[in-house]
C-alpha cells in the first residue's frame, strides 16, 4: 500500500479511497466525492464548515453577471459549487495544486450541474486576472511563510471592490495571520468566531 500524502502534494500518489458527504447551497442538497490524497478526505471539514455557515448569515452581495470568482485551494469543491449555486451567471475559478483534488472537484461540479465552475492549477491562470469575490480555507500547513507567499499572490487579485472571506484556526494562527494581512495594506476584519475557527474578510485599502 502507498504512503498517505500531503494534501498540498501536486501529484498525489496514495491509493484512491472515495465516501461521499452532503453540503446545502442555494440549490438545494448537493452530494459530493471526498477522496484520500485530498484536503478532508473524508468530507466536509470543521473550517469550511464554518465558513459556508457564516457566508450564508452574511447579506449576498449582489455582482454584475460574468464577474470572476475564486476558490483558492479547492480540494473536493464544497466553497466552489457553493459560490457557483449562489451566482449561476459568474464564473468561479476552482485551484489547487493537487492534481487529484483538481479532478475529482470537477467530478463533482458535473455532478451537481454546477457548469460555471472552472477547475485549474494556479500557473495555468492570467495573472492579470481580477476577482470579485474569493473564499478560501487557506492551506496553513504548508507552513507560515509559504502561507504568506500564498496570500500575498492571490490577494492581489481581489477586483479594487472585492472581497476574500478566509477561514483560519485560531490555534494555527488566525489572529497573527490577520495582523500580517493588514500590514500588507489589506483592511482585514475579524466577521466570525466559531468552533474555534475566525473567519476573516480582507478588502484592498485602495
Amino acid at each position: 500500500m502507498s504512503k498517505p500524502d500531503h494534501y498540498f502534494s501536486s501529484t498525489p500518489q496514495s491509493d484512491s479511497r472515495r465516501s461521499e458527504f452532503t453540503i446545502e447551497s442555494a440549490r438545494g442538497t448537493m452530494t459530493l466525492f471526498a477522496e484520500s490524497g485530498v484536503f478532508s478526505q473524508h468530507g466536509l471539514d470543521k473550517g469550511t464548515a464554518v465558513l459556508l455557515d457564516t457566508m450564508r448569515k452574511q447579506p449576498l452581495l449582489t455582482l454584475p453577471p460574468g464577474s470572476l470568482m475564486c476558490d483558492l485551494g479547492c480540494g473536493s469543491g464544497a466553497i466552489a459549487l457553493t459560490l457557483a449555486a449562489l451566482y449561476p451567471q459568474c464564473t468561479v475559478y476552482a485551484i489547487d495544486i493537487n492534481e487529484r483534488a483538481r479532478d475529482l472537484c470537477a467530478e463533482n461540479a458535473t455532478r451537481n450541474s454546477c457548469a460555471n465552475v472552472i477547475v485549474a492549477s494556479p500557473e495555468s491562470i492570467d495573472p492579470d486576472i481580477a476577482f470579485s469575490l474569493l473564499w478560501s480555507n487557506p492551506p496553513i500547513r504548508i507552513g507560515k511563510q509559504a502561507l504568506h507567499d500564498l496570500l500575498s499572490t492571490w490577494l492581489t487579485k481581489l477586483h479594487s471592490s472585492g472581497v476574500a472571506h478566509l477561514v483560519v484556526s485560531r490555534n494555527l494562527g488566525a489572529d497573527s495571520l490577520a495582523e500580517w494581512i493588514t500590514s500588507n495594506s489589506f483592511h482585514c476584519e475579524r466577521v466570525a468566531s466559531s468552533k474555534g475557527f475566525r473567519v476573516l474578510a480582507v478588502e484592498p485599502t485602495s
